[in-house]
């Protein structure tokens, strides 16, 4: 195999655990793009593993952009959201393996915060089957740091993930339910899909209206979701269901085009969180994968500035 056929055969897999590090896909190309460099200009023919070394060498550079990528994040405003790999919705069970590959976009937001190394740690043990003794060469570290960056990385990740996977009907119909609500005014009935802890997260980046903050609390939701769906009532727009990193979620489109996306985190048949995607930089992957889609959900315009 031709060192070009190598890289290629690892380069989706490559792409996969940039993201997962990065959680911006545009930043992952990066990574996997600096890498093929590097392997280009590598003596290839003394490699015995190219999966090993490709690995490596994308694990070493996502941490430093991951690093550089936190500092910037500390200036973002209101609250960052990993950017959204989205797809168009289809209701066939033919692509339960490509959604598989796929992490939602709640455990992204859940890794941000581990440190660089306990996150890389993480991922390459638990996602991709790296043994102890791989990570420790990729982190320059020994065999029994590495268990504790992957040890303690669980734990926090533990505590931030829902306690109980969500099949895709149940997002739809759950998520559906609530933004029937909000279109209704239903104050009531939206709280009782919210659970107590409900958290909604509404990333604008400065370039598009959204909470400053994350939301906390059924009656703190609902009442900034009700004040934004008054406002946007009678603004013309078209909603349609599409595939968010394989999980169900919500596109929102109005005259000036793609707006919002929603997706959820489910617990109980409740909304554990709420993540909602307004940056326009962030959607724009988002337009390219959805042009031409038909919007098969009309009516009432959903609330679009949250």
């Amino acid at each position: 195999m031709t060192p070009e056929a190598a890289f290629e055969a690892e380069r989706p897999r490559l792409t996969r655990l940039a993201y997962r590090m990065l959680g911006e896909r545009g930043a992952a190309e990066d990574v996997v793009q600096e890498t093929w460099l590097r392997w280009s200009k590598t003596d290839t023919s003394t490699i015995n593993n190219p999966a090993a070394w490709l690995t490596r060498a994308a694990s070493r550079l996502a941490i430093d952009a991951l690093r550089k990528a936190k500092a910037r994040r500390e200036d973002y405003i209101g609250p960052w959201l990993p950017e959204p790999e989205v797809t168009p919705f289809e209701d066939d069970e033919d692509n339960d393996a490509a959604r598989a590959e796929r992490v939602s976009l709640g455990f992204l937001h859940v890794l941000e915060r581990l440190s660089p190394d306990e996150r890389a740690a993480f991922i390459l043990h638990d996602a991709f089957d790296c043994g102890y003794d791989e990570i420790a060469v990729a982190l320059n570290k020994s065999e029994v740091a590495c268990r504790k960056l992957v040890s303690r990385a669980r734990e926090r990740v533990r505590s931030g993930r829902p306690r109980f996977e969500t099949d895709r009907a149940q997002q739809q119909r759950i998520v559906s339910a609530f933004m029937a609500a909000a279109f209704a005014g239903d104050a009531a009935q939206m709280k009782t899909l919210l659970t107590e802890d409900a958290i909604v997260y509404s990333d604008g980046g400065g370039k598009a209206r959204a909470a400053l903050r994350p939301l906390v609390g059924p009656d703190d939701a609902v009442q900034v979701l009700m004040n934004v769906a008054r406002k946007y009532a009678g603004v013309p727009g078209r909603s349609f269901p599409v595939s968010v990193n394989g999980q169900y979620g919500l596109a929102i489109e109005t005259a000036e085009g793609l707006s919002t996306i929603y997706t959820a985190d489910i617990e109980n048949g409740r909304i554990a969180r709420l993540f909602i995607i307004r940056n326009p930089d962030k959607l724009e992957r988002a337009k390219a994968a959805l042009t031409g889609l038909p919007h098969v959900t009309r009516g009432k315009p959903t609330p679009t500035n949250t």
